[in-house]
């Protein structure tokens, strides 16, 4: 298959469709097996706790280089062999991780297995190019269901794994599972080939960057997806220190398992992108964002209240898939050809809002408490209601329709509207 073929006849077949998605996850996960266990890593590897808590930071730099330098390759390269190629490399250093004899091995390791897990981002892209186009926000959903899942669940599965077998235990088993996710993707993904085949790399990372001043709508959402993952990561940051606080005082396993809660939000991805093919794109876009901010506001009254920090957490990260699937499916349109950088634009302005969101969280934490997280979230929110509402004005304005006119998009739309 070459990129003149852009999906298959009848689209993406559902295993296929599952097989991304379930690669995607693990991908990602690797990136988060270290947060529940840096007191068991430091002890073991007599690493200071602030040393050990520079993993998170390493993992973070690692995955934002990857999204800039390698993901933009998916339109130079053939784009089954990258994927193949990123995800071993990814299970060799997760490998590496497993046997890090000190803490500067594992903190090189767990860089570089970042770097390379954005293969999942090479795969999101895919899988939107080999979908029918009148299927493409319910396959873009699925994967990044898929995504989001790992990201949730990893700190819970890297618990249990530990208890069982120590924290090594937990590299072992992501090495084996990103090992055998590339022996099936090389199997079962089809042969795609970039357009970018005369264009050098220092040429297309310069297309990359470029990809912001001639495409308005990225700009936009870019914006958009930053915030809305500032938000995401302003709470689970920030959710740890109440939970163990008071009235709640809850063990860190118990803590663990309320990324569960948050997988119920993940697995609303499908349901934004099926509204995303009904042309209903900027209805999803709209209702996320408002909905960003209603959720502070549960989970201002969830200080005290378990049920509406439950129900705060759930409609968040359903607002925030909301957001990014609806944000994806317009910037996809855009330039299919150059879909993969696209992708990189958009997937490294939404990581750079998810370092900035965590930050100011813990800042926040200890000068106002939950109170002031709250406030800093629901400011967060609100942000990205009102580059939503510049963005319609903008675009309706130069179309001469009504300032918020919500316009039924076509899937075969090539500018997003």
């Amino acid at each position: 298959m070459t990129a003149t073929t852009p999906h298959p006849a009848g689209g993406l077949p559902r295993g296929l469709l599952l097989l991304m998605s379930v690669a995607t996850g693990l991908a990602v996960a690797g990136n988060y097996f270290a947060q529940p266990l840096l007191d068991l890593i430091g002890r073991e590897l007599e690493v200071a706790p602030a040393s050990a808590a520079l993993l998170v930071t390493a993992a973070q730099a690692g995955y934002a280089l990857g999204l800039i330098l390698l993901v933009p390759l998916g339109d130079l390269m053939e784009r089954r062999r990258l994927a193949v190629t990123l995800y071993g490399a990814t299970a060799v250093f997760l490998l590496v991780s497993a046997m890090a004899p000190n803490g500067a091995v594992l903190m090189v390791s767990t860089a570089l297995t970042a770097l390379t897990s954005v293969g999942a981002q090479v795969v999101v892209p895919f899988a939107a190019t080999l979908a029918d186009p009148a299927e493409r926000g319910k396959v873009v959903g699925t994967v990044m269901t898929g995504l989001m899942l790992g990201l949730l669940l990893a700190r819970t599965a890297s618990g249990a794994l530990s208890e069982l077998g120590g924290w090594r235990t937990v590299y072992w088993a992501g090495a084996v599972l990103m090992a055998l996710m590339a022996v099936l993707l090389r199997a079962f993904l089809p042969r795609l080939g970039g357009d970018g085949a005369r264009q050098s790399y220092l040429g297309l990372l310069r297309s990359t960057v470029a990809m912001f001043r001639l495409e308005p709508l990225l700009r936009w959402r870019a914006g958009m997806v930053a915030l809305s993952l500032a938000t995401f990561s302003v709470l689970w940051t920030s959710l740890t220190f109440l939970l163990v606080g008071a009235p709640y005082a809850w063990s860190e396993s118990a803590i663990g398992l309320f990324g569960l809660v948050g997988a119920v939000g993940a697995l609303t991805a499908t349901v934004a992108g099926r509204l995303a093919d009904r042309g209903l794109v900027q209805v999803v876009s709209g209702a996320g964002t408002v909905l960003l901010v209603a959720s502070w506001a549960a989970m201002a009254a969830g200080a005290s209240s378990l049920g509406f920090l439950l129900a705060g957490v759930v409609v968040l990260d359903l607002a925030h898939q909301a957001v990014l699937n609806s944000s994806q499916n317009v910037v996809y349109a855009l330039r299919p050809e150059a879909r993969n950088r696209i992708n990189s634009a958009l997937m490294t302005s939404m990581f750079v809002g998810g370092a900035a969101g965590s930050a100011l969280a813990s800042a926040v934490w200890a000068r106002g408490g939950w109170t002031g997280v709250c406030v800093l979230g629901a400011a967060l929110s609100a942000g990205t209601v009102v580059l939503w509402v510049l963005e319609r004005v903008t675009v309706n304005r130069a179309a001469g329709r009504p300032p918020l006119a919500l316009v039924r998009t076509p899937v075969t739309t090539t500018k997003g509207e």
